[in-house]
């Protein structure tokens, strides 16, 4: 019997080729009933069926030397929030598996995220219209000349950068977070949406400095999920590039959630 339809989830791809666990984190969110949309700014060769695709462009101009000074992932920290505004769809990243569907009628997902408080964005859905969503787009939309939660030592780095960079560069390579989870953290925290967070079970379960567990056939992935926990982040940032470039070991969660969705890994390694 096929699966009720679902919220919308909806995620960016700057590239030209999935790796593994992205193709199978996206199937994941198909298989659970969410019409999942991949926004690409090129053609990717290998994109699971059941994913929708649409242009980049669509939400927003992806400026391709900002991308090449800093990382792929950097402007997707501000697609999301524009996506969310235009389209009301849950933002996911590339590496987050969907455990569960995500409640029909929650207008604040986002969570908690390890050990330290601090809110991560990489399943979010806020309202398109409010104070939390308004604070984010104008902090990318007007960037201040430092970020306003900067310390001494984040504001010394920050005047050492190259006069000539992009100040939105400049801002990351004084503290490659500032677009990401500390400045969604902040104005969650400035407008009373922090209150609203998720706490870490939801949608981080697994600590980000556990992250090898994914790969270990005698882990016990399990064992960190609860009854409340919607999705499973598997930080593929933070893979050791080994696990990265060969298929996983046989009962491993990667392996699991990979014969689950019917993706075969040997087939979207890094190189």
């Amino acid at each position: 019997m096929a699966s009720p339809e679902r919220r919308p989830v909806a995620s960016l791809w700057i590239g030209t080729r999935l790796q593994y666990l992205n193709q199978v984190c996206l199937l994941s969110h198909v298989q659970q009933g969410h019409p999942t949309t991949l926004y690409c700014t090129d053609t990717v060769e290998n994109v699971p069926e059941g994913v929708i695709v649409r242009p980049a462009s669509d939400i927003m101009e992806i400026n391709r030397e900002v991308v090449a000074a800093t990382s792929a992932s950097f402007l997707s920290n501000v697609f999301r929030y524009k996506m969310i505004r235009k389209t009301d769809e849950i933002w996911i990243d590339c590496d987050a598996f969907c455990h569960r569907p995500f409640p029909d009628d929650i207008d604040h997902i986002y969570a908690g995220h390890g050990f330290r408080g601090a809110l991560n964005c990489g399943v979010v859905k806020i309202p398109q219209q409010g104070a939390l969503m308004d604070a984010l787009l104008d902090y990318y939309d007007n960037l201040p000349p430092a970020p306003p939660w900067f310390n001494k030592n984040q504001k010394k780095r920050l005047a050492r950068q190259d006069e000539s960079l992009p100040h939105a560069v400049k801002i990351y390579n004084a503290e490659r977070t500032a677009f990401g989870p500390q400045a969604f953290t902040w104005f969650a925290q400035q407008t009373g949406d922090y209150e609203k967070a998720m706490t870490p079970e939801y949608l981080y379960p697994v600590p980000f400095q556990l992250n090898d567990i994914f790969y270990d056939p005698h882990g016990r992935v399990e064992g960190w999920i609860t009854d409340n926990t919607l999705s499973v982040h598997l930080y593929t940032n933070g893979t050791r590039p080994w696990w990265r470039k060969n298929v996983p070991l046989e009962n491993s969660y990667a392996w699991r959630m990979a014969r689950q969705t019917g993706v075969d890994p040997a087939l979207a390694l890094e190189d």
